[in-house]
């Protein structure tokens, strides 16, 4: 449901998830206001999400058909994989190998990354299909489900949330139920887009990230950090990931934000010459990774 009213504002006032705060109209997009905190700058969509949002947004044309999704996202399934081993080996440096979460789980690949590292893993992913793929073809173990309506005795030494913050429907509970299934002094993985970074600041309304309603929260490092204390979670360290997609994503997702102006279609054409398997650095900085801990008396 958005609520939009001529002036493209809330006709019920929507509140900060962090700060509670009524939220301000800054723009809106996709016909839907983004809204930002006048208290803590964290910005999200003006959307009162339904019972069937999750199915909704993240059904299969979500890793299929391109747009604000993936055109095939089992095409890179080894750039995920080695993303996943990535950060199994950052992690090293704080804390042992134990069992691991993994949110948004998708095709798994993340998640296998992690158990090919010495991780004991389960995951939950929302789409069906993708669950499938999960258990079938890469024998792991994944639920279908939502980390809102997560329903476990499990407890964890990591909770992974890698590309999923912005997509949560219900911010609060999800993080609620992720710090009563992490264990005592257990982490969370994180990572996400950095709307103070510096190409989202000179992109502006057109940064790629703004594309409700798949997304719906849009952080910097601080108003993540001020959320995770909220849940008994301190900051240990933060960073800006290694990331690499293919030609097919890269050209799929420009052709989505570009091709209602001139010049954005003349871009288009220009890069339609990249291979579509062709792996390539993600070019810009507006990416990071936080890990928190949780405190001892959480």
């Amino acid at each position: 449901m958005l609520n939009l009213d001529s002036n493209n504002a809330s006709a019920k006032p929507i509140n900060c998830p962090i700060c509670r705060t009524t939220g301000t109209y800054l723009f809106s997009k996709y016909d839907c206001s983004i809204l930002y905190c006048q208290k803590c700058s964290h910005q999200f969509a003006d959307i009162i999400p339904n019972n069937h949002h999750t199915q909704t947004v993240y059904g299969d044309h979500y890793f299929n058909s391109g747009g604000d999704g993936y055109p095939d996202y089992l095409g890179e399934a080894k750039l995920i994989l080695d993303h996943g081993k990535r950060y199994a080996q950052l992690l090293k440096r704080y804390m042992d190998t134990g069992t691991i979460l993994d949110v948004g789980a998708a095709a798994g690949f993340i998640l296998q990354g992690f158990t090919q590292s010495g991780w004991q893993g389960k995951g939950i992913e929302p789409n069906a299909e993708m669950v499938n793929h999960d258990c079938k073809s890469l024998g792991l173990s994944v639920e279908v489900g939502s980390l809102e309506t997560i329903s476990t005795s499990d407890r964890y030494d990591l909770i992974s949330m890698i590309q999923v913050m912005p997509h949560f429907f219900d911010l609060r509970q999800a993080l609620s139920n992720a710090a009563n299934i992490t264990k005592p002094n257990g982490y969370w993985l994180i990572e996400t887009w950095n709307r103070d970074s510096l190409t989202a600041k000179i992109c502006g309304q057109h940064w790629h990230e703004y594309s409700p309603p798949s997304v719906l929260h849009w952080f910097s490092p601080n108003d993540l950090e001020q959320l995770a204390t909220q849940f008994g979670f301190y900051k240990v360290i933060c960073g800006r990931p290694s990331k690499w997609i293919n030609g097919a994503h890269i050209k799929s997702l420009l052709r989505y934000k570009l091709e209602r102006s001139r010049l954005g279609r003349l871009v288009i054409n220009i890069l339609s010459i990249i291979p579509d398997n062709l792996a390539i650095p993600y070019p810009a900085e507006d990416l990071f990774w936080i890990l928190f801990q949780k405190a001892e008396a959480a």
